[in-house]
């Protein structure tokens, strides 16, 4: 049995893996534990939020699947962050975890080009030269091309349940073992990492009535293309944990394996579990609970926001002292899972092993958490695999082309000890790496690798010539406040024409309702709903861009130089707590070697360059 490419591993990496090889031609063995663990969601069920959203998009710009599967299985739709510029919107799906998986089983068994083989990887095919298969349990040898590993949290998984520990990636799924110690005996780091998951209740045994609801989006946008439309069929809900929650974890911290010294994985910096909360934030006596559901059918109920590895005693405990959960029935119990990840350093751009031709590697087994961040990677290594085979170029996306690109860079030259969740901060670009613009960053790459029709990319590029038509319209259209031209704007805007401005200067203006205005406006009447928002956000948000350009622009002339000597991290204001830990335990010298420190937002570097700026001037000043 031979492949162009093998891929290691069924969930969110995997699938995208093997579909983008597939669709670009190469004959794909998909490997798998189990058939019916393809594309599973073992956490929340929900695709997107900020900064994820981000990566949905530009993924499905590209060809990818994850957005267009959740526009299918998603529940409840709603864009997180509303009360923030359109740039930093996070679209988010709930999503039936049922229905989800099986859109992808069906993908990865309908596909053609892709063979589902089930089975247990334990070992690589290499020479000197190469990687070119796999071995499985069985005793088969599987030859390929390339091979690409996207084992998620099975490298070496422990469950851990306060003392119960059994080995496994996932609650009901076994660990590999002799994957891991395979990738070690060929000179490859490996780290432990730990993340975790709540407690599942059953619906029938809340009181929703004591929670606030939390409805989907009135016009819920779709992540893909492909998706013409979605609708909400479900609710969620919200809750407070009251501050007796605080006195049961802090009264059984020595019965959690976090703090047992149970578990040795460094845990998700910004995805904490509910005892690490408690511990990180004594002074907060309440946490934000959402209720979310994890099916049309399934009977069970979500409890975001509460993940942990307490006993079940306790966790019974914590979960009947919140309000509508008193005599909530456990589905399921949270747990953490500790497991062994690949670090990034090891691997290029191309998300191929340094040192390893032939082997690739995506997901969670290289550090990072979430299904939106394993299934870039998947796709970026799926795409790259082959184009190697075929000599072309790779597909390596810029910082300041996408979400995506920026996930690449900082996983392959940042030193992460942590398990990596993308965020809008994290990216020096922001303003103009936005949900609506992903299609014009990004299509044109996914039209040549043939995974995104050209007739649809055609469809797109008179909608941005349309939008560029619009926005010179508003620039361009001068308003001077003659009689005729103040009744005008006093009937659109309900306010007065003072002096010589235009459209666009008016719907900058902070006491004008920009959404209502263009609507009412010719000069946007061409445009459908969404455009019309999307022309609306680039002329209020221009002077934002140019400042951020300066900014970066600072930042590059400093860029070489040194720190300042007597610099204290801890008072410098604006820094936060991630940003003084990396200062102090790496202690840069220049704002460059800074910016490649795990944790250095672009907001924490223009602090650090305006300390720089500060101390040049002082030196200045003070010169005779």
């Amino acid at each position: 049995m031979g492949f162009d490419v093998v891929v290691v591993g069924g969930g969110h990496a995997g699938c995208e893996a093997a579909a983008a090889a597939a669709r670009m031609g190469a004959e794909v063995g998909l490997v798998t534990l189990s058939r019916d663990a393809i594309g599973r969601m073992p956490c929340n069920p929900a695709v997107g939020g900020i900064g994820k959203g981000h990566l949905v998009v530009e993924l499905d710009a590209l060809g990818g699947l994850q957005g267009w599967a959740a526009d299918r299985a998603g529940i409840q739709f709603r864009v997180l962050n509303r009360s923030r510029g359109p740039a930093v919107w996070g679209p988010r799906a709930q999503c039936d975890k049922e229905r989800y998986s099986q859109i992808m089983r069906r993908v990865m068994e309908g596909l053609p080009g892709i063979a589902v083989v089930e089975g247990e990887v334990v070992g690589l095919l290499h020479d000197d030269c190469r990687v070119f298969g796999v071995r499985l349990a069985s005793g088969w040898r599987i030859a390929s091309r390339a091979v690409i590993v996207t084992a998620g949290t099975f490298l070496a998984g422990v469950l851990h349940t306060g003392p119960e520990r059994a080995a496994g990636g996932r609650v009901g799924e076994g660990a590999s073992l002799s994957l891991g110690q395979e990738l070690r005996r060929l000179g490859l780091e490996l780290r432990r990492f730990k993340t975790g998951t709540p407690p599942r209740v059953e619906r029938t045994s809340v009181d929703l009535e004591a929670m606030t609801v939390q409805e989907g989006d009135a016009k819920p946008r779709p992540f893909s293309w492909r998706t013409r439309q979605v609708r909400n069929a479900a609710q969620c809900w919200t809750v407070r944990t009251p501050p007796v929650v605080q006195t049961i974890i802090s009264e059984n911290l020595h019965r959690s394996p976090l703090f047992s010294g149970s578990i040795t994985g460094v845990g998700p910096r910004y995805c904490p579990s509910i005892e690490d909360k408690v511990v990180r934030f004594p002074s907060h006596q309440e946490h934000t609970v959402f209720v979310e559901p994890e099916g049309l059918r399934l009977p069970t109920l979500y409890l975001n926001g509460l993940s942990t590895s307490l006993p079940r005693d306790v966790q019974e405990q914590v979960v009947r002292a919140i309000p509508g959960l008193k005599h909530a029935r456990f589905a399921r119990y949270g747990y953490a899972v500790e497991y062994d990840v690949v670090a990034g350093a090891q691997v290029d751009r191309r998300l191929a092993a340094r040192d390893l031709p032939g082997l690739y590697f995506a997901g969670q087994v290289l550090g990072t958490s979430g299904y939106e961040e394993a299934a870039v990677q998947g796709f970026l290594a799926g795409v790259n695999a082959i184009l190697e085979l075929q000599d072309r170029e790779p597909l390596i996306p810029g910082r300041d082309e996408g979400y995506v690109g920026i996930l690449v860079d900082d996983l392959v030259g940042r030193d992460h000890q942590e398990p990596y969740r993308m965020f809008t901060s994290r990216a020096e670009h922001r303003l103009v790496l936005g949900v609506d613009s992903a299609r014009q960053r990004l299509m044109a790459r996914g039209v040549r690798l043939g995974l995104v029709p050209e007739k649809v990319f055609h469809v797109e590029q008179e909608r941005w010539r349309a939008r560029e038509r619009a926005l010179g319209h508003l620039e361009q259209a001068h308003l001077n406040p003659d009689r005729a031209t103040r009744a005008r704007v006093q009937a659109v805007t309900g306010v007065e024409l003072v002096s010589p401005t235009t459209w666009a200067g008016i719907l900058r203006r902070h006491d004008v309702d920009a959404e209502a205005v263009a609507a009412r406006l010719e000069e946007l009447a061409d445009l459908g709903e969404e455009d019309r928002v999307i022309t609306i956000g680039l002329v209020r948000y221009a002077g934002y861009l140019e400042r951020q350009r300066r900014e970066a622009e600072r930042v590059a002339r400093l860029r070489g130089a040194p720190l300042p000597r007597e610099l204290r991290p801890e008072a410098v204001p604006g820094l936060s707590r991630e940003v003084v830990e990396a200062l102090r335990r790496h202690c840069p010298r220049t704002l460059a070697e800074a910016e490649r420190l795990p944790g250095l937002t672009p907001a924490a570097i223009a602090i650090l360059a305006g300390c720089i700026a500060e101390k040049v001037a002082d030196t200045a000043a003070s010169e005779p």
